[in-house]
């Protein structure tokens, strides 16, 4: 693991851009912990995140689409855990069922 301060991604923040999905459950000068809930085909819009770690709450299939217009599909079981570098994207769940995941945004 990287030991240099994770640098912040262009965009916007998502609980700002997108409060219906994304909420602040603790927040330091270390991290900030959102919990990420989309129900059924429920997308939302271009935002950044630090790097971070997730822990996929539920089976996932998600879309996501970058600046530049290209996308992929990432498919999860419930209780996976992912790390992205800093990051700018559109997610859309893709499947029937709601889909909910904590992230760990690094601020140092």
């Amino acid at each position: 693991m990287a030991t240099q301060a994770a640098p912040q991604a262009p965009g916007q923040d998502p609980t700002r851009v997108d409060s219906k999905h994304y909420t602040v459950e603790l927040e330091d000068e270390k991290v900030r912990v959102l919990r990420i809930r989309y129900g059924p085909h429920e997308k939302s819009v271009m935002h950044g995140h630090p790097a971070l770690v997730g822990v996929m709450l539920t089976e996932t299939n998600i879309r996501m689409t970058y600046p530049d217009g290209t996308s992929e599909e990432i498919a999860t079981k419930a209780g996976q855990v992912l790390r992205f570098p800093a990051i700018e994207h559109l997610p859309e769940n893709l499947s029937d069922q709601v889909f909910e995941a904590v992230v760990i945004e690094l601020k140092a």
